[in-house]
């Protein structure tokens, strides 16, 4: 007899739903909670926004794992483990009662990172749902894309109610209480009426005989990382790109309040048109807008709102690609494997681009480090134009 599966939408609001804690506890925690957690231990700057970095690092290491995990076992247990790491690693942070305990804390929410963010995610989806899975990952990126914007706003007024600490029980509660049930909406298997979802067999099978396949696999892993490198040191440095093109800081936090909404509005738009073309043409998109917004940023354009937006756009469509284009060129059998392969540059260059965009800017300006954004994004472009080549060969 078989088991009646739940529908799309349900197991996409529901992940979705948990996708805005899990990266609003993560990759945005810093934003809000790092001078409090300064201000209160007097630990570094550095390190309390560094943690983040580790996460990013423990995420990347262990992606090609998590990976074969979700092709093996699916997703449902690899989704549930990510929301007790992330309750653990927020509760180690919050009773931490020095740094290093900080920083080991830090590590375990790496791991919930790498088990339970984007790319496990969209390894889940491309099981379950095989190649019908664009239109689940497109619509869970939706969700990922107010993140900032309901975590920010939560996590400023729990650390004035009850401190940074209590914020990080509280959210560590969150994990437990509310994304624990909502992993679980995963089906164990595959969706009944999905014929080519992948068998943990087939999936084992990712050898690649062919050079031209070898040739697409390296020019996607380069494109996915470039793009996950400019996008970290951007989303960091963005303030200070404005402040220097003569923004005062408010009106600067307010064009970068644009960021979050251009990404979701982009993403609405890949939603509404994107089974009208392949994959590869979103990627390239996302890879041209954001060129067009760096270029623009670098030559001081009058109107930088369109900057911003235009980035925003592309980055913002820069995680679909990351999700559909795999699944479309390497067929839903081995997309679990390989998409944890392909996170493994990403999320370490992600990890340590803040830094290394930190003292670019440090040691030869503003100019200088857009410059050299700008032709990174130009070598993303020519490299994702490779790509579409090599594949239409």
């Amino acid at each position: 007899m078989t088991t009646r599966q739940p529908s799309p939408r349900l197991v996409i609001t529901a992940l979705g739903i948990v996708q805005i804690l899990a990266w609003g506890t993560s990759f945005y925690f810093p934003a809000v909670l790092a001078a409090p957690i300064v201000a209160d231990t007097g630990w570094s700057l550095a390190w309390v926004v560094g943690g983040v970095s580790i996460g990013l690092l423990v995420a990347g290491l262990i992606s090609p794992k998590v990976g074969r995990l979700v092709d093996r076992h699916g997703g449902r247990p690899v989704l549930t483990a990510s929301s007790l790491l992330f309750a653990a690693g927020l509760a180690g942070v919050g009773l931490a009662p020095a740094l290093p305990v900080y920083l080991l804390a830090w590590v375990v929410i790496g791991a919930g990172m790498g088990c339970g963010t984007y790319d496990a995610v969209f390894a889940a989806l491309g099981r379950l749902y095989g190649r019908d899975a664009r239109g689940p990952i497109t619509n869970l990126t939706l969700f990922g894309g107010f993140a900032s914007t309901v975590c920010w706003p939560l996590s400023a007024f729990l650390a004035d109610s009850v401190g940074w600490r209590g914020t990080c029980l509280v959210y560590a509660a969150l994990h437990l209480v509310v994304a624990l049930p909502m992993q679980r909406v995963l089906p164990a298997g595959r969706a009944a009426d999905t014929d080519e979802a992948p068998t943990a067999t087939a999936g084992e099978n990712v050898t690649m005989a062919r050079p031209r396949e070898r040739l697409v696999f390296a020019l996607l892993a380069l494109v996915m990382t470039l793009a996950a490198g400019i996008g970290a040191i951007v989303i960091v440095e963005l303030l200070i790109f404005l402040q220097a093109r003569g923004v005062e800081l408010a009106m600067a936090v307010t064009y970068g309040t644009l960021f979050g909404p251009a990404q979701v509005g982009a993403r609405v738009v890949e939603r509404v048109l994107g089974r009208l073309y392949h994959p590869i043409w979103t990627m390239i998109a996302a890879c041209a807008l954001m060129l067009i917004g760096l270029t623009l940023l670098l030559a001081a354009f009058p109107v930088l709102v369109v900057a911003i937006v235009l980035y925003g756009a592309g980055y913002g469509i820069s995680w679909i690609a990351r999700g559909t284009l795999p699944l479309a060129l390497f067929g839903p059998a081995r997309y679990p494997v390989l998409i944890g392969r392909l996170a493994f540059p990403s999320l370490i260059v992600q990890a340590l681009s803040p830094a290394a965009g930190a003292l670019l800017l440090e040691h030869s300006g503003i100019d200088a480090t857009l410059a050299v954004l700008t032709a990174l994004a130009a070598v993303n472009l020519v490299a994702i134009g490779v790509l579409w080549h090599v594949r239409q060969g």
